[in-house]
């Protein structure tokens, strides 16, 4: 497989943009009162996560990479407690949501220990 030209190119960042745009399509749903709730913590978050890794793809050094994977890691978790959130509330049934985001996480998580793998082979 050829390497990545491009943060498209990422399977991890195709998974974390279909969940962004099920967030929006969620969230849309939500009460009016949450508009500047929920509904704005859950986006920034779903957003976070694509954005950093994103981000983090075009960095030259491995520690800057891992920084801006982590950030979106951390925006992970904080989605799964929103998703957790919004079921509780029964705003809507988030089951695929969470499928795709343990998804999400779990590439993430791969594609950090291969760049600290070779990391420390390089040293």
């Amino acid at each position: 497989m050829a390497p990545a030209e491009t943060f498209q190119d990422l399977v991890v960042w195709q998974k974390a943009h279909q969940f962004v745009l099920a967030v929006y399509n969620l969230s849309g749903k939500f009460p009016k009162s949450e508009t500047y709730g929920l509904v704005s913590q859950m986006r920034r978050a779903g957003v976070s996560i694509a954005a950093n890794i994103a981000e983090g793809f075009k960095k030259q050094g491995d520690a800057d990479k891992l920084r801006f994977f982590n950030i979106a890691q951390g925006s992970t978790e904080e989605s799964r407690y929103y998703l957790i959130l919004a079921e509780d509330l029964k705003y809507g049934d988030v089951g695929q949501m969470m499928t795709l985001l343990e998804e999400v996480s779990k590439l993430l998580q791969a594609y950090c220990h291969s760049i600290k793998i070779r990391r420390s082979s390089v040293s």
